[in-house]
């Protein structure tokens, strides 16, 4: 089971995200780092928990804005770094693999359609995507209607059939909520396309969520708020490994 921190940038800094509501998100108060630097909080994630991936949302740049590439390069240089900045397109993917991001993150959210991620599977063989299968309470978003319109289930295979290898599951509703993961959710997804390698997000609380997640096939799971709120730490990673 990979434990995959996540850094959600906004203006810069590292800020602590509640149930995809942006516009309400404040600087991180965590208890294993100082302040809301990103480099510090990675730091931190990676000397005093032994983490050495990364998730990064640069929100200003998912949101259409110029986003944050001078931090996204400063993260990439201290961890394994997969990020997510609305990129759907070669030369925005292209970009970011220059600043040095081990994966780049394809959002459902920001994706026109399954053929988009096939032609760019097409123009970029190779390169090291991960689709992010973004969803609020369930249903998934993104402005494809073929997307929309269907279940998680419906779109991953078609996301699959496109080139997809390996996927977030997001749920914006249960991030930062307490609330637990979908373990049903990432069990169903595991049964029908077993081939697609699975990394749960939104809702871990501690590590008996961890453990559901990898017996309903879960390859990993992004955490935050677990880690910055002390509810799993090193002992219960060490246990995990």
């Amino acid at each position: 089971m990979r434990v995959i921190p996540v850094i959600d940038l906004k203006g810069g800094v590292a800020v602590h995200a509640v149930r995809g509501d942006r516009e309400r998100y404040r600087p991180l108060r965590s208890r294993i780092a100082d302040g809301a630097d990103p480099v510090a909080v990675a730091r931190a994630v990676r000397d005093r928990l032994g983490l050495d991936e990364l998730y990064v949302a640069d929100l200003d740049a998912i949101a259409g804005g110029e986003g944050s590439p001078a931090v996204v390069a400063a993260l990439a240089r201290e961890a394994k770094v997969m990020v997510d900045s609305g990129a759907t397109a070669a030369g925005p993917v292209a970009r970011l693999l220059e600043l040095g991001v081990a994966h780049v993150v394809i959002g459902t959210e920001s994706l026109p359609g399954a053929d988009a991620l096939a032609r760019l599977r097409a123009e970029l063989p190779g390169a090291p995507l991960v689709v992010s299968l973004d969803l609020r309470a369930g249903r998934v978003l993104s402005p494809d209607p073929a997307l929309a319109a269907g279940g998680p289930a419906d779109a991953l295979a078609r996301l699959a059939d496109a080139g997809a290898e390996e996927a977030v599951v997001l749920d914006l509703a249960r991030v930062g909520s307490g609330e637990g993961p979908d373990v049903d959710l990432l069990a169903a997804l595991s049964a029908r396309l077993p081939d697609v390698r699975l990394l749960a997000g939104g809702g871990v609380r501690d590590a008996a969520d961890l453990r559901a997640l990898a017996a309903g096939g879960a390859a990993g799971a992004l955490v935050a708020t677990a880690l910055h709120g002390g509810a799993i730490g090193a002992d219960e990673l060490r246990a995990l490994a």
